[in-house]
């Protein structure tokens, strides 16, 4: 199965690539797309688009995972902003017929650490383990982008296999 992993956001969009067969995911390819920071919403928006379509047609991908947006009550404006960006996304994916599983922060976090409250560190760290990284993932976006697609692949899986994943399994 191929697996695009989104973690939107307005300025700066983390996206991992993985290929995944029955509990062993291979990253392909992971990274960021930005916008420049004094355009235009409407022109950071479009760009986002772009950035989309480009990443669709390059990979191909069954499904894309895209982290849901979490705003909290002090900062509601920052939440509208990455809603937009989030928007884009999910209509660029529509457009192509491309399936989108959206998850929540602390439903990845558990999937892939089997803690919802996990330490970014920890899930970095948890992230290099299961794929053999040399390195932590890095930034951050590229880090939950990753993470995104894991858990889409640990809900895919268990949906075929009728199982818990092996991640949550090894937590119990």
């Amino acid at each position: 199965m191929r697996i695009l992993g989104i973690d939107p956001g307005l300025q700066v969009c983390g996206y991992a690539f993985l290929e995944a067969e029955q509990y062993t995911e291979k990253l392909i390819e992971a990274g960021v797309f930005r916008t420049e920071r004094s355009s235009l919403i409407e022109a950071k928006l479009n760009q986002i688009a772009v950035d989309i379509d480009s990443l669709l047609e390059k990979f191909r991908p069954e499904i894309v995972a895209v982290e849901q947006l979490y705003s909290h009550y002090t900062h509601p404006r920052t939440a509208i902003l990455m809603g937009h960006a989030r928007g884009v996304i999910l209509q660029r994916c529509a457009q192509v017929g491309v399936e989108v599983k959206s998850f929540n922060a602390t439903r990845i976090k558990k999937s892939i650490t089997g803690n919802g409250r996990a330490s970014k560190e920890q899930v970095q760290k948890t992230i290099q383990t299961l794929l053999a990284l040399p390195q932590l993932p890095e930034p951050n976006d590229v880090a939950d982008a990753i993470a995104a697609a894991l858990c889409c692949a640990n809900e895919v899986n268990n949906i075929l296999v009728g199982g818990a994943s092996p991640t949550l399994q090894s937590q119990k």
